[in-house]
């Protein structure tokens, strides 16, 4: 859903090929099989091109952006897995290989907002408030995921980490629900997720620190059941003479209850709130995206925000726009004025617009 879009949006003015294990039929897009868990053949078909996005499920991302790296090709990824990146820094590193992950909306573009900011001020706090939902409620859900479900499952599962007063905390995902308004969407709740990621590592002089997810009030604790049940399990039980995973299951039911349909349309709504001070005093900074279902290309809002920040990155990259090896989060990306302004260009050409409130 997300990948096809950045193919697509890439192939106006790049030769691209898709290389997936499912046929892909693309516009202006060359198909290349390819089983992305075979890492011999990961690192034989990245060989003639100049970038590579991936955009795999996260389980499968860590091991797909390594060889990607051990075939010495820069790299724009999306793939929200749950090991730690900047572990492949060093070998990054050593093959010259820029390496931008996270690089989606949330995270992606909150922490190049982040980023920005950090040398611009002393910041105090960062909050990000983040979610995609379907226009239209449809109980019990009120809800469709617009990337693989299992990763949805994965935010309601993982340990939420954030930074309090200085000091690493952990809490429950799904946990601390708060009701928020936002304009021209109405009242959502916000839990705890842990989505900060490599913001916990590099920008560790900031005391605090927290991301919480979106959605319609009460389904977070409708997912606190299906978690509690142990239905989001990893651990293989008996059932019908095999031992299943309850996870494995319930991610299939749910694919096709939470599968967008064609022509169904979604919003993202994100804030990002900095506060702090800088050379005039106190300070709070308010980004807010609201983005609707593209109803003129048929493309999907959350594949609109993440698609086009990651190419983004990857025009900037590929215009030598950064040259700096190693595996980059988005925050670094951020932190140099220009390549800001340039993401932040490219998304406004396709509508995908950021309002920002200063408050002194």
């Amino acid at each position: 859903m997300v990948g096809s879009v950045m193919a697509a949006d890439l192939a106006t003015d790049h030769e691209v090929s898709c290389a997936d294990l499912t046929p892909r039929h693309i516009p202006n897009v060359a198909y290349m099989p390819l089983d992305v868990t075979q890492r011999e053949a990961v690192i034989k078909t990245v060989a003639p091109f100049d970038l590579v996005i991936g955009a795999v499920p996260g389980h499968l991302g860590y091991e797909t952006l390594k060889a990607v790296i051990e075939a010495g090709k820069n790299v724009v990824d999306i793939s929200f897995f749950p090991e730690d990146a900047l572990e492949l820094h060093e070998m990054a590193v050593r093959r010259n290989v820029i390496a931008v992950t996270d690089c989606g909306v949330a995270p992606g573009m909150c922490n190049m907002i982040a980023g920005y900011f950090d040398k611009q001020m002393a910041i105090d706090s960062y909050t990000c408030l983040v979610g995609g939902l379907p226009v239209v409620r449809t109980k019990p859900y009120e809800y469709k995921a617009p990337f693989s479900p299992i990763d949805v499952i994965e935010e309601y599962t993982r340990p939420a980490r954030f930074r309090e007063n200085g000091n690493i905390v952990t809490r429950e995902a799904l946990s601390e629900i708060e009701e928020i308004w936002f304009d021209g969407v109405g009242t959502l709740e916000a839990f705890n997720t842990d989505g900060l990621r490599s913001l916990l590592h590099t920008l560790k002089h900031i005391p605090n620190l927290k991301e919480k997810t979106l959605r319609y009030p009460g389904h977070a604790g409708l997912m606190k059941v299906f978690r509690d049940t142990g239905l989001f399990s990893k651990e293989p039980v008996p059932a019908a003479g095999s031992n299943v995973a309850p996870v494995d299951i319930v991610s299939q039911l749910l694919f096709s209850t939470w599968k967008y349909q064609r022509g169904e349309e979604d919003f993202t709504v994100m804030q990002v709130i900095i506060e702090g001070q800088d050379a005039n005093g106190n300070v709070k900074h308010t980004w807010s995206l609201y983005d609707r279902y593209d109803t003129e290309q048929h493309v999907m809002s959350m594949a609109r925000t993440t698609g086009y920040t990651a190419t983004a990155v990857a025009r900037l990259l590929l215009q030598q726009g950064w040259n700096t090896p190693g595996i980059i989060p988005p925050e670094h990306i951020g932190s140099n004025a220009d390549a800001f302004q340039f993401v932040l260009q490219q998304l406004k050409e396709r509508n995908v617009i950021y309002r920002n409130i200063t408050f002194r």
